[in-house]
């Protein structure tokens, strides 16, 4: 008996491992509705359904380039300081000097990459009709994946802490101020009354929420962290794990029309 066979008969390993490798369609079922991380997938697929002419590899992609950014993101927070005294130094540590500056590079243009795949396979899920019946749950999933990248993106903006960073979140957060019924110049905040006391105002509208004052400062560079480093992805790893959940309740990836 080979050192592999005495390892997978072992009993560590069948604690571990409940079943054996998938090799019939009966086995490979098992295996899959009793792992964790696989049972999240179909068991099975069409061809027509998976080639790359039709997929473009998009949403695989797009995956991909949300752990790439997950990993150097925690990277970059053993150099990083969210403090208004040192977060612009440590940008420039990390772009001159940390890790040669390629560790900032890879999440700067990996952000950049996951913006454009995630459109693109936006674009395809739309142009197969993938969003009709009974699948338009899903599509409403995906709608929600693709703002929380694109906050992700937005909060990430402003980290930098430099002129660029911060006139760019100035700009941006006035934004909020329109916001519908949360923010004081957004359609229904006149509505929004107790007597003659309004309940939104510019200090206490999105605006504020999201700055933590009336204006840019250390405050926000604290938020946009948080936002950007653990309430956001949290988020997004959970809608990701339900948009891959959903693809096999489904009936696996959508073949074509």
């Amino acid at each position: 008996m080979s050192m592999t066979d005495l390892i997978r008969n072992s009993q560590v390993w069948k604690s571990i491992f409940r079943h054996p490798a998938p090799r019939d369609r009966r086995n490979r079922v098992v295996v899959m509705l009793t792992n964790v991380f696989l049972h999240l997938h179909p068991v099975s697929v069409r061809k027509s359904g998976i080639a790359l002419s039709y997929t473009w590899c998009m949403g695989g992609l797009t995956f991909f380039m949300f752990l790439e950014l997950t990993v150097t993101g925690v990277l970059l927070m053993f150099y990083y300081r969210p403090t208004l005294e040192w977060a612009y130094n440590d940008i420039l540590l990390l772009r001159d000097v940390a890790t040669l500056g390629i560790l900032r590079e890879l999440h700067r243009w990996g952000a950049h990459a996951m913006v454009i795949t995630i459109w693109l396979h936006m674009y395809r899920v739309f142009l197969t009709g993938s969003y009709k019946p009974p699948r338009e749950f899903n599509w409403g999933v995906g709608v929600l994946l693709l703002v929380m990248t694109l906050l992700l993106s937005f909060t990430g903006y402003l980290l930098p802490w430099d002129q660029l960073a911060i006139w760019a979140i100035t700009v941006g957060s006035n934004m909020a101020r329109a916001t519908p019924f949360l923010g004081n110049e957004g359609p229904g905040a006149t509505f929004l009354k107790v007597g003659d006391v309004s309940l939104i105002h510019s200090g206490s509208d999105a605006r504020f929420l999201l700055l933590g004052g009336r204006f840019v400062s250390g405050e926000t560079l604290l938020r946009f962290y948080v936002l950007h480093c653990v309430a956001i992805p949290l988020a997004a790893a959970v809608l990701i794990a339900v948009h891959f959940w959903r693809i096999r309740k489904d009936g696996g990836i959508s073949g074509p029309l």
